[in-house]
């Protein structure tokens, strides 16, 4: 039986600097002691986006004290935890930099293991610490890095089954937001105005609909807002609401359709699985309650439980991490070494091929 675990995670790999610490008793149930999130919102919005050098002076700066903060919340102290968890990718690396190396100076200080964790692994794996889901099941995940439809099988078992070939869908967000004049973070701002828009305005492009593969593709979508905006230039505060509502209402489109053939898929290689199959949704962009209305009735037309875990473990934290962690020690699967390297890329299913989109760039992890 698997004995009864406490973590510290550590969580760099963007924009926000976490700390978290967290349990796992014998029958695999969690308890999260401390979850500590500085966000850099303030830091990056002047430049519509994240700037690298920015986020990891940030980083070095605020990461001692989050710790700190998290075991004191936790009521702890280092000789209390078993293990130390610190994202190793994929990310911007002198953030990951920053988290991993003081990952390892307090496993050596401390004398305890490190497991260095793949941030993908933590989004795939958090359904598992908030529901309790049994492998396997499906993971949507959308943010600003990464738009990916995974088959979560098991810890360190995934199966990539679509990805982005150009743009991720927070990035079209945020890009969009931008040439719309409203301001960063992206997603929020085109949701708040869509609100008050005419989505059947524009007939923007739903790419990729109706073909047999399962990626995503933005980038053709962005480019038909940038064309519909310098049409109708100047706009007004109309125009940008009727923008940003059919803006949205094609990507709710798209992934209608992207994500009910993969639930069509899962269903014909699970026929079986003992119990409700699921489909989880996580990332920035899981915040939309568009998108996430759209995906609810998917999954209840196609007999799915929808499971969208809260907000703040949607987005960057150390919870997650944490518990990437935990998971892996429960296996039994063995520490990191010492001199383990940050990565920038890191899929999670390293036999997935690359693919090259429209700005021959490859897919981001």
């Amino acid at each position: 039986m698997v004995p009864f675990l406490r973590i510290l995670g550590i969580e760099t790999s963007c924009d926000e600097t976490a700390a978290a610490v967290v349990e796992r008793d014998a029958e695999g149930h969690s308890n999260v002691l401390s979850d500590v999130v500085l966000s850099q919102l303030d830091e990056h919005s002047a430049y519509g986006g994240v700037v690298p050098e920015i986020a990891a002076r940030a980083h070095v700066e605020a990461l001692d004290e989050l710790i700190e903060e998290a075991l004191a919340r936790a009521n702890v102290s280092l000789n209390d935890v078993d293990a130390i968890a610190a994202t190793s990718g994929p990310g911007l690396i002198g953030g990951l930099l920053v988290g991993l190396m003081t990952g390892k100076a307090i496993a050596r200080a401390a004398g305890k293991p490190l497991y260095a964790i793949n941030h993908l692994e933590g989004h795939a794996l958090t359904a598992r610490l908030t529901d309790g889901l049994s492998f396997p099941y499906l993971m949507l995940l959308v943010s600003g890095g990464h738009t990916q439809l995974i088959l979560v099988r098991g810890v360190g078992q995934y199966e990539r089954w679509g990805t982005t070939i150009d743009d991720a869908l927070g990035e079209a967000f945020d890009k969009t937001a931008k040439l719309l004049g409203l301001p960063y973070p992206g997603g929020p701002a085109v949701e708040r105005m869509a609100q008050d828009g005419n989505p059947d305005r524009f007939d923007f492009p739903r790419p990729l609909v109706g073909e047999a593969r399962l990626d995503f593709s933005f980038s053709g979508l962005k480019t038909a807002v940038r064309q519909a905006a310098q049409d109708i230039a100047p706009l007004s505060d109309q125009d940008v609401a009727d923008i940003s509502a059919s803006f949205q209402k094609a990507v709710s489109r798209t992934l209608k359709d992207r994500i009910g053939r993969g639930l069509q898929r899962f269903k014909t290689e699970f026929p079986t699985t003992g119990e409700k199959a699921a489909l989880v949704v996580a990332g920035g962009v899981a915040a939309n309650l568009e998108l996430r209305g759209t995906l609810q009735a998917l999954c209840d037309k196609n007999g799915f439980r929808f499971v969208a875990p809260p907000l703040r473990l949607c987005t960057d934290n150390a919870v997650m991490i944490a518990w990437a962690g935990l998971e892996r020690m429960a296996t039994g699967a063995a520490p990191d070494a010492l001199d383990v390297q940050p990565r920038s890329r890191w899929p999670l299913d390293s036999n997935a091929e690359t693919l090259i989109g429209f700005g021959k760039r490859g897919a981001k992890a």
